[in-house]
């Protein structure tokens, strides 16, 4: 599918329209992180094995030098991207068919502030109109620029490094770092960590995402969580802004979930997640080995769920076209001034912009 084509694919926006199952979920590399980082020295003595499993991309090298300044104060910006390639086991559950390409459905910067006790989270909706740069992707062929597409066509159009240029020229803020997880290796991940518990305070049936749970506490599986960040008739106005919503409260259940496991009492439960959570990650190449990507998740470990804020890039519905949004460029700069300060986004910024109301989701205890 050409970049070009990807405006003609229905988007996000209160029409009401047939759904497509084709959603990256960005949450489960919060877990390949979380695994790596409780596993400790557990998972050393199985280096090599789960070494051999990390598929990772040489992003810089693809970018070059025309970048944002990496900006020295301790900080760092993560670019975390969903992968719904159709092939292999993602085929059943991404939908649609395996022509051999994958989307970026889902995609949020996290930035981890100075002393690396709390982040922030700004989540872009997939079908944000934007100007995409000029790209040289990870095999080195170059894409032309493209005004007035979406977002996720970068992915699509030049993979990680394509993404990772887009998301720096939207923001003007330099990517430190690149995960990518998919959707096979998010449903294992949850159901080997025991399910994630989540309080529903409304219920939430949605025949497309398989989802159906009644208003309370859930221990969920790795099918109904998937089904809960992929669901959008289920709740709300049935946009994915609305889904983003869901998502980031998910997040903040299985940050919970995480720290809460055991892992040293069973050194087996401890390889099943090391395995898949290595497996199901995609990184740039400087966290390619299991000792980097250690080392990077050991620095997240003192991120509690009540120490993250997550909010969604500003923006508004698009004029032209309800199925759209476009950013709202004045509050949007307001969350990348403060990111790039290493400061809290202020809460002026995420006021009167579009939401997708989608409330009736929280993270248990």
């Amino acid at each position: 599918m050409s970049a070009e084509s990807t405006p003609d694919i229905p988007g996000p926006g209160p029409a009401h329209r047939k759904p497509r199952r084709r959603r990256g979920l960005v949450v489960g590399a919060w877990i390949a992180g979380g695994v790596l980082v409780l596993g400790g020295t557990g998972a050393g003595y199985l280096y090599f094995k789960l070494n051999g499993n990390i598929k990772s991309v040489d992003i810089d090298q693809a970018l070059g030098t025309d970048r944002p300044t990496k900006v020295d104060n301790g900080s760092q910006n993560i670019l975390v991207l969903g992968s719904d390639s159709r092939s292999g086991a993602n085929k059943s559950l991404g939908g649609g068919t395996d022509d051999g390409s994958a989307r970026s459905d889902t995609a949020m910067i996290v930035h981890v502030y100075e002393g690396h006790k709390k982040a922030s989270v700004v989540s872009i909706p997939r079908d944000t109109l934007v100007d995409r740069p000029a790209c040289t992707d990870a095999s080195g062929v170059t894409h032309d620029a493209a005004s007035g597409v979406m977002f996720n066509s970068a992915y699509t159009t030049g993979g990680a490094a394509c993404a990772v240029k887009t998301v720096e020229s939207l923001t003007d803020l330099r990517m430190d770092h690149y995960l990518e997880v998919d959707f096979s290796g998010f449903e294992k991940l949850v159901d080997e960590l025991g399910g994630v518990r989540v309080t529903t305070t409304k219920a939430i049936k949605d025949k497309d995402s398989h989802l159906d749970l009644a208003a309370g506490t859930h221990t969920l599986d790795g099918s109904q969580a998937l089904g809960l960040v992929r669901t959008r008739h289920g709740v709300g106005d049935g946009s994915d802004l609305g889904r983003i919503q869901l998502q980031q409260a998910f997040i903040k259940a299985l940050v919970n979930q995480v720290k809460s496991v055991g892992l040293f009492t069973s050194p087996t439960k401890l390889y099943d997640l090391a395995d898949t959570a290595t497996k199901a990650v995609t990184t740039d190449s400087d966290l390619g080995s299991v000792n980097s990507l250690m080392s990077f998740a050991n620095g997240l470990k003192g991120i509690s769920s009540s120490n993250m804020t997550m909010v969604t890039m500003p923006v508004q519905y698009d004029p032209a076209n309800p199925n759209r949004v476009v950013v709202a460029e004045t509050k949007a700069q307001q969350v990348w001034t403060a990111l790039k300060n290493d400061q809290v986004i202020p809460k002026s910024a995420t006021v009167g912009t579009a939401t997708g109301e989608a409330n009736g989701v929280v993270a248990s205890s």
